[in-house]
C-alpha cells in the first residue's frame, strides 16, 4: 500500500507550494530529527542495516528545492524541475535494498536526477557511475556531492539507454526512469551473476522488475507496481 499511495502523488506533479512554505524553511537539527522518524518508519519494511544506515548519514533535503524542504522527509517523491522528481524515500530503500551490495561492487545509475539516489549508493558499494540526460540536472547533482564530500561517484551527461560502456562490467545496474523494454546495452554491461532494478512498461502500468544475469541472460526474481518518470532518449525509439 505504501508504493500505490506515493505513485498517485508522483502522478499529480507538483505540490501546491502554499503548502510547502507556509511554516518556512525547518534548521538543520529539525531536518535532521526528521530524518531519524523516516528511517525509523522504513525500518518496519526495510531490513538491510546498511541501507538503513546509509538513508540515515544522508541530508535528503539537500538534494530537494527550496520550496519543499519541508517535505524532504516525508515519504513521498518530490519534483525537482524538467518534469523529473526525486524518488520516494521507501522506493530508495527498496530499489538499494535489491542489489544485494556488501560495499565492494562498481554500481551503474542511469537516471541521476537530483543525485539523492547516487549519494545513498555511495554508502552502499565501492564506485558509482551515473549518467543523466538533463545536463541541468547532473551539474546540479555534481555541485551537490562535491559540498557533501562524496568522491565514489561518477557523472556523466548522456542517454542513459547506452549505458557507460567505458566502465563496464558492472556488478549492479539500477534504472530511475521507465523504459518499455529492458536497453539491450545494461543487459550487455551487467556482469554475469550481477543485479539490475528497473521499473518497466507505460506510466498507467509499471512494474519495479528485480533481475539476476544466469548465462547471459536476465532472470526475474522480483516484481513490484510503481510509477516512474518514463526513459527519455533513444528509449522512445523502442516503445
Amino acid at each position: 500500500m505504501t508504493v500505490l499511495v506515493s505513485t498517485l502523488v508522483l502522478a499529480a506533479g507538483f505540490l501546491p507550494l502554499s503548502t510547502c512554505r507556509a511554516a518556512g524553511p525547518p534548521d538543520e537539527a529539525t531536518q535532521a530529527r526528521r530524518r531519524r522518524a523516516l528511517v525509523e518508519k522504513l525500518a518496519r519494511e526495510i531490513s538491510d542495516r546498511r541501507v538503513l544506515r546509509a538513508l540515515a548519514g544522508i541530508p535528503r533535503h539537500l538534494f530537494v528545492p527550496a520550496a519543499y524542504l519541508n517535505q524532504a522527509y516525508r515519504d513521498h517523491p518530490l519534483p525537482i524541475g524538467h518534469q523529473q522528481t526525486i524518488s520516494q524515500p521507501y522506493i530508495v530503500a527498496y530499489m538499494s535494498q535489491a542489489l544485494e551490495l556488501t560495499g565492494r561492487e562498481k554500481v551503474l545509475e542511469v537516471g541521476t536526477g537530483s543525485g539523492y539516489q547516487a549519494a545513498v549508493l555511495s554508502r552502499l558499494a565501492a564506485q558509482v557511475y551515473s549518467v543523466e540526460i538533463l545536463a541541468e540536472l547532473s551539474t546540479r547533482a555534481a555541485r551537490v556531492l562535491a559540498a557533501l564530500g562524496i568522491r565514489n561517484v561518477h557523472l556523466k551527461v548522456g542517454d542513459g539507454f547506452d549505458g557507460w560502456p567505458e566502465h563496464a562490467p558492472y556488478d549492479a545496474i539500477i534504472v530511475t526512469a521507465a523504459p518499455r523494454q529492458v536497453p539491450v546495452p545494461l543487459v550487455e554491461q551487467l556482469k554475469e551473476g550481477g543485479r539490475l532494478v528497473i521499473p518497466l512498461g507505460p506510466s498507467a502500468d509499471q512494474q519495479l522488475k528485480t533481475y539476476r544475469k544466469r548465462g547471459g541472460k536476465l532472470v526475474e526474481t522480483d516484481s513490484l507496481p510503481v510509477r516512474f518518470v518514463p526513459m527519455t532518449g533513444k528509449a522512445r525509439k523502442h516503445q
